[in-house]
């Protein structure tokens, strides 16, 4: 911990500034013993910035986006030690109080009722005879456009302090989808997961985000080598749109003889004839005899690779959906004695000082419980089959991972062709007019 603060609106009282004041008035405002009591937030700090840095951009953010709205701010700041030599991780927590601060210092309301009417404007009654009503917020805070225009505007305030800096760094608030990247997102691992794979114990979530860094190097590789290919294709078609084209073997064939007529040995001249018969080999076994048919090769490589990243894409997202069912089914099974310890108790003052010792796992209940109830609809919670379900697809997809190893070994093979290519069509230019710049292999 390295420094927490209550964040004020001007017209709250003062009292508040003491985190106990604060909390204790909160929790006694509220009626309802399940009721919400504050938003949630945690968010990272940079390492590119000193302590300093962070902890001002911190207040700044939370005075600007929350204290200005009437919210009341509980802001923590923290900087783990890293004994192990891991990247640091500074980061701050802020709890906003859902009820707004009053012009006169009272606590407002977070929702109010709006009753249902019918046609005639007469109060529709339930079958208890009650009238029926909506719960609409007071305010925006709880909106999902509200959320997304706080991170938008945290990514904004970082980058700007990048530029101010001189900083050639960014951070972006949106998924890989909305940024237009073709990657898959590896999932979050939390403090207990990664003290562990420091000490060696390998775990599911280290293993399938080792596995998603490795395929998404293989993607962006196999990706920017095909959209390459598709590029030199179009120079190469348009540099030879004469009255006979010859082929790629044609062309091959004038590479090997004009490295033949230079080369300084028997031994040379044998290299040169080996690496010829591979890749014309390769071409002829993949009917590969023009550009055309090159193009069509590179069509159906990158069609290949389309389904499998979007099969991967698709299993690692089912994999990250169980992964949170699971945890909450299991949290509900352990939780569940609990919850009905409580209900068997008849009286108020016993329930209630039950209630107060087991908070945190009543809490931890009653969100599992919304959560699958959300996902099932009521059903019964199906742990071993989400668990069979999870091992299934983590067995699919170390699977999947090598069948780019095959698609990239193919690309490889056509940027030989396409290097001796390029060579051949340098040698036929003018002697007057300036090379070509050559292209980087990316091998």
């Amino acid at each position: 911990m390295i420094c927490s603060e209550i964040l004020l609106p001007p017209h709250a009282p003062l009292e508040y500034q003491d985190r106990a004041t604060l909390w204790n008035t909160v929790e006694m405002v509220e009626k309802h013993p399940k009721a919400q009591l504050a938003y949630s937030f945690d968010i990272a700090l940079q390492n590119e910035f000193s302590l300093e840095e962070n902890i001002e951009m911190a207040r700044e953010f939370v005075r600007r986006n929350f204290v200005s709205k009437g919210m009341v701010a509980d802001l923590a700041i923290h900087d783990p030690d890293k004994e192990d030599g891991g990247i640091p991780n500074p980061h701050f927590h802020v709890m906003t109080i859902m009820r707004p601060i009053e012009p006169d210092g009272t606590w407002g309301q977070k929702q109010r009722r709006e009753y249902l009417l019918d046609d005639d404007g007469k109060p529709v009654l339930d079958q208890d005879g009650k009238p029926l009503f909506n719960a609409v917020p007071t305010t925006d805070w709880g909106r999902p456009e509200t959320l997304e225009a706080w991170r938008e505007a945290w990514c904004r305030m970082v980058n700007e302090r990048f530029e101010e800096k001189g900083l050639d760094v960014r951070i972006d608030h949106r998924s890989y989808v909305r940024q237009g990247l073709d990657l898959i997102p590896a999932v979050h691992e939390g403090p207990t997961v990664r003290k562990m794979e420091a000490k060696g114990i390998r775990t599911d979530k280290g293993e399938l985000n080792r596995w998603i860094r490795a395929t998404n190097r293989f993607m962006l590789d196999i990706k920017k080598k095909i959209n390459s290919l598709f590029g030199w294709i179009a120079e190469v078609r348009e540099e030879l749109s004469k009255p006979k084209t010859p082929s790629l073997v044609d062309l091959l064939i004038a590479y090997y003889e004009d490295r033949n007529a230079g080369a300084y040995s028997q031994k040379a001249r044998g290299r040169n004839l080996k690496e010829f018969s591979e890749i014309v080999n390769y071409l002829i076994e993949n009917k590969i005899l023009s550009l055309d048919e090159l193009e069509s090769c590179l069509s159906a490589v990158r069609a290949e690779f389309d389904a499998l990243s979007s099969s991967m894409k698709a299993k690692s997202a089912r994999m990250k959906e169980l992964q949170e069912l699971i945890r909450q089914g299991e949290n509900y099974k352990r939780l569940k004695p609990v919850y009905d310890e409580l209900n068997s108790i008849k009286w108020k003052k016993q329930r209630e000082k039950f209630e107060t010792a087991h908070d945190a796992d009543l809490r931890l209940f009653y969100t599992a419980r919304r959560i699958l109830k959300e996902n099932l609809g009521g059903k019964p919670v199906p742990l071993n089959a989400w668990k069979q379900e999870y091992d299934r697809l983590q067995r699919e997809y170390t699977e999947l991972s090598p069948q780019y190893k095959p698609l990239r070994e193919d690309l490889m093979k056509i940027r030989r062709v396409q290097y001796h290519v390029d060579r051949v069509l340098q040698r036929r230019e003018p002697a007057q007019e300036p090379q070509k710049k050559k292209r980087d292999m990316e091998l």
